[in-house]
């Protein structure tokens, strides 16, 4: 009973960094992750030639979206204001997801809002948030897209 213990202990922790290292591909730089209130991924790489969307349980998305770098854009908090927002849209035909991460600067508590809008057009289809009790990982800050105005 003890060696199976071991076996299967030993398999866990070799295989947990395959899990839990993150979902980008080999190579790619992880821009942001979370854990939505449902359990559920988000999660934006920059894999160099695209940028790619995922959405789902962790290690099995639902959806998964790669834009070309040309086609992918960008906003970015320049400074100036309260509130510091980035965001990353990744087009997929006509809809569009925008991952966001903000945070209000002169709240003392700092909250974050963070996710994704599902957008059709002008058309919001959802707005999938983060769990702010859960890890949030954002490096959308600086990345070499087009930016929107």
């Amino acid at each position: 009973m003890r060696v199976n213990f071991c076996l299967l202990s030993l398999t866990s922790l070799l295989l947990s960094p395959l899990v839990h290292a993150g979902e980008c591909a080999a190579g790619g730089k992880l821009l942001f992750q979370c854990t939505t209130s449902k359990g559920k991924q988000i999660v934006l790489c920059d894999s160099g030639k695209t940028i790619d969307y995922s959405f789902g349980p962790r290690g099995k998305p639902e959806i998964v979206v790669r834009a070309k770098r040309d086609e992918a854009s960008t906003t970015q908090w320049h400074g100036m204001g309260r509130y510091m927002n980035y965001s990353v849209d990744v087009p997929n035909r006509d809809v569009s997801y925008s991952v966001y991460w903000g945070v209000d600067r002169l709240d003392e508590q700092h909250p974050v809002e963070a996710g994704v809008y599902v957008m059709q057009g002008e058309t919001e289809l959802a707005n999938v948030k983060c769990d702010g009790r859960k890890p949030i990982a954002q490096h959308m800050e600086g990345v070499a897209l087009r930016e929107v105005e």
